[in-house]
């Protein structure tokens, strides 16, 4: 069976954002920290129904909203950050992989609609 690379790292960075979500609970940050976390988790959820997408357009369209879902957490992210509630390791490596969700889903997007076959 193929690799399906957008799967396990949008899987992966599901578990960084769990993770992630722990530590800001720790501190008592719930509101902020919630929303990254429904945004974050999204992203591979949106991923994994484009999986079985009835259509070329269904598949875009899912993936559409991931992008927008990981375009979220990206705001969450910096907003954590800038608040004071994210050091900036966690920002670091955060900012990294929701970077790497944003670019592999805007290519794989692009490259479906500029396909016709």
């Amino acid at each position: 069976m193929k690799r399906n690379v957008l799967k396990e790292k949008s899987f992966d960075f599901a578990l960084q954002i769990i993770h992630l979500y722990k530590i800001l609970i720790s501190k008592q940050e719930y509101v902020f920290s919630k929303q990254m976390l429904r945004s974050g988790t999204s992203i591979g959820a949106n991923v994994r129904e484009a999986e079985y997408a009835q259509s070329r357009a269904d598949f875009i369209h899912k993936l559409s909203i991931a992008l927008k879902e990981a375009n979220e957490t990206d705001y969450w992210i910096e907003l954590l950050h800038l608040s004071g509630y994210l050091t900036d390791e966690d920002f670091h490596k955060s900012k990294s992989g929701i970077s790497e969700q944003l670019r592999l889903l805007t290519s794989i997007i692009n490259t479906s609609k500029n396909n016709n076959y």
